[in-house]
């Protein structure tokens, strides 16, 4: 089962209003028609996924790299670890394990 990792472009963004609103709606409201049943055989095939843990580093980057990544507002080192993960991807395929060349 392949792990599907999102950016944070890929991301929705909702107003507390609208959120508000769906939490309002009463639970026999909701339409689940279209959402399958995880039967026994989706749970044969289930895998547990981890995702990588993130570990506190001090690096040395330039000012004007820094300011364009704080530029775009909150989750600026988040922005930061995407670049370098899709480099890493970039440079080893889809498999991390593999070494660069």
């Amino acid at each position: 089962m392949p792990t599907i990792r999102k950016s944070q472009k890929d991301l929705l963004t909702i107003s507390k209003k609208r959120i508000d609103e769906i939490k309002a709606i009463p639970e026999e409201k909701i339409d689940y028609s279209d959402i399958p049943e995880l039967d026994d055989e989706f749970w044969q095939n289930a895998e547990w996924v981890e995702a990588d843990k993130t570990l506190p580093l001090t690096i040395r980057v330039k000012e004007s790299v820094l300011d364009y990544f704080k530029a775009g507002g909150k989750g600026y080192q988040t922005r930061i670890n995407a670049v370098l993960e899709s480099y890493v991807r970039a440079k080893t395929g889809s498999d991390p394990s593999q070494p660069s060349r």
